[in-house]
């Protein structure tokens, strides 16, 4: 090994007895965990009750959700079962909040970048595929070939929650590949629905429901009162879908997909800021009002709905769907015929075995061949999981079985293969995330550096060849990292290009508001060649990092101001800043500065001295150091 000149420099008292580790998640990807934990479990036992109110009072049970109600004025009324206000009117609304996640995913999200995308989108078509084609070949002979849509969709609340119920010890990458992979699933099924499922097609009141979405698309330019107009446009377009004959439902995602989406604007941002701090200055209703709005309109439409609706869907619309339509009759004769029913194996068939090839052989496939971009801790045997969990339909697939089937006692045949495919696609992932585990103990993530530096991707300061390595999972509003950076200069300083330093981001978005956004200008300013300026920049002043001030910044180191704002929200730069996040999550790095010497992660002070210290003879034993909340 190279020699080291070791630099006499004592220990900085403080630094050693105060540094902070903030204990945290950083993967913002699984803070909405517990929502989705808590939804799947009321799902699930909204499915028992109706199967015991099914079994046990049968009679009641089909009475209820039969009931009647007439709503309307004169001659102009609407007659709806319960089960038809759960199934056309309720699910509109989930479907509607579905539209919103497409439309966020393709405008902001994991799908705005092709490299990005491919892997879930080409797992997606696989597993709508394979799935289709298992049911057609084993229900080809029971009559109901054309009801291949129950199998094709896979039920992303109970994805997502049975993911953290059941899922690996670092699940954050995968569970953006399912989520994004849920999302060209749910496009899938919903097109199918549209275009497979339609009976009784009335063309003209379609062009009413058209003038009724041109005019939702116009609200958003309205000055005031928006909200009024999107509902009253919103009834007219469901009402015009319900008499044309296409499921009233696609109203919902038609109308969200209209419904704007967009990155807060820093012009907006900053006047929120000057609006609040004029109440706070004067503090009265109409200053608290203008504030409000302001806050308020500084974020999309897209995700206010999405934070509005989320709970309602999750705590009440969807377990009310499972009451209405999960009470299938297990009496002797129905298990006995479900038993030998070519349609409730051609259901289990294409949910569990079609999901699990067509989104892992896909996947596998992918990997081999090197296409697509497959992060750290999104192992093959975690794919495997997760593809094991989306042959979970419930949801969808019941909501098909109403549309597609007319036959009761088929559609109890139906429902138990759909229970049945869901039950044995959750034990089926829970032993495979189990085997992965077991595979895994072998290997602790925490202490290696997962991701190799990589000069084409890599922020390197130094030379890329350089024989020693220092890599900085950091957050540059943490005063600490500026303290381990300067320490890390002082190394580089003694060894000149025998080091290369790698930045990489870990913002505690919990204790630093503006540490997101730093991170996001930093590589927007990396397109323009100047990361590790702006970098300095964002250190020397911790304190001043607002919107307004990003951009000052990037002006003062001469930036084209212009193009550095349109970076700010590229897909490249958003990406960029969370797979950094996600790698630190596999690793489990909870706190900033985060060291790794030489690939292996370093414990104990990070002073000049200690740091060429480990570089030369590996990291020290160290007693860890006091931890203390924020950075």
């Amino acid at each position: 090994m190279t020699n080291l000149t070791i630099i006499q420099q004592s220990p900085d008292p403080e630094q050693v007895a105060e540094r902070s580790r903030t204990r945290r998640s950083i993967a913002d990807k699984i803070r909405g965990m517990g929502q989705n934990r808590i939804g799947a479990l009321l799902l699930l036992l909204a499915t028992v009750v109706a199967i015991l109110w099914a079994n046990f009072a049968t009679a009641s049970y089909e009475a209820f959700w039969e009931t009647h109600l007439t709503i309307g004025v004169g001659d102009l009324q609407l007659d709806f079962t319960l089960h038809a206000i759960v199934n056309d009117a309720l699910m509109a609304i989930f479907f509607f909040t579905v539209g919103l996640e497409v439309r966020r995913e393709f405008a902001i999200g994991e799908l705005t970048s092709w490299s990005r995308a491919l892997v879930p989108v080409i797992a997606a078509v696989a597993g709508l595929a394979l799935p289709a084609l298992l049911f057609v070949l084993v229900a080809m002979g029971s009559g109901y070939k054309n009801a291949w849509g129950i199998v094709i969709s896979t039920d992303t609340a109970f994805l997502v929650g049975a993911l953290a119920l059941i899922g690996p010890r670092v699940p954050g990458r995968l569970r953006v590949f399912l989520l994004a992979l849920a999302v060209v699933d749910d496009i899938g099924a919903l097109s199918i629905i549209a275009i497979v499922y339609t009976a009784n097609f009335t063309p003209l009141p379609l062009a009413v429901a058209a003038v009724g979405l041109v005019g939702v698309y116009f609200t958003r330019y309205l000055p005031s009162g928006r909200g009024p107009v999107y509902a009253t446009l919103s009834i007219i377009v469901w009402l015009a879908f319900l008499a044309s004959g296409v499921h009233p439902t696609l109203a919902g995602v038609a109308i969200a997909l209209l419904v704007p989406v967009y990155r807060p604007d820093r012009r907006d941002v900053e006047h929120a800021l000057e609006l609040a701090r004029t109440f706070r200055q004067s503090p009265n209703s109409e200053y608290a009002r203008a504030a409000a709005n302001s806050l308020r309109e500084s974020i999309s439409i897209n995700e206010r709905l999405q934070s509005a609706y989320a709970p309602y869907v999750a705590y009440v619309i969807l377990p009310l769907f499972a009451l209405a339509n999960a009470g299938v009759v297990l009496s002797p004769e129905v298990l006995q015929g479900a038993v030998v029913s070519s349609l409730t194996w051609g259901i289990v068939a294409g949910l569990v075995a079609g999901k699990l090839i067509g989104v892992f052989g896909s996947a596998a496939l992918m990997k081999i061949t090197g296409m697509g971009e497959f992060g750290p801790g999104l192992t093959l045997d975690r794919i495997a999981g997760g593809a094991a969990l989306c042959g979970i339909g419930f949801t969808i697939s019941l909501f098909i079985v109403d549309l597609a089937i007319d036959d009761p006692l088929a559609q109890n045949e139906a429902r138990v293969g759909v229970l049945a495919a869901s039950v044995i696609a959750f034990i089926l992932a829970t032993i495979i995330f189990r085997i992965s585990d077991a595979m895994h103990t072998d290997v602790d993530p925490g202490q290696t550096l997962l991701r190799p530096v990589d000069p084409k991707r890599d922020h390197i300061f130094g030379s890329p060849d350089a024989p020693f390595t220092i890599v900085e999972y950091g957050d540059f509003q943490c005063g600490f990292c500026l303290k381990a950076s300067g320490s890390i200069h002082e190394v580089y300083e003694e060894l000149g290009d025998r080091l290369r330093y790698v930045w990489r981001h870990a913002p505690l978005t919990q204790y630093h508001p503006n540490a997101l956004a730093g991170a996001e200008a930093s590589e927007a300013a990396s397109l323009q060649g100047r990361f590790f300026e702006f970098e300095r920049g964002l250190f020397t002043d911790q304190e001043h990092q607002r919107p307004s001030d990003i951009v000052r910044l990037a002006r003062d180191l001469g930036l084209d101001v212009d193009r550095f704002e349109r970076d700010l929200t590229a897909p490249e730069v958003t990406g960029r800043v969370q797979d950094d996040m996600l790698d630190a999550e596999a690793m489990g790095i909870t706190s900033v500065p985060t060291l790794f010497v030489n690939g292996r992660r370093h414990t104990g002070p990070y002073d000049a001295q200690s740091l060429i210290r480990a570089l030369s003879e590996g990291p020290p034993e160290a007693t860890p150091e006091p931890q203390h909340p924020g950075g």
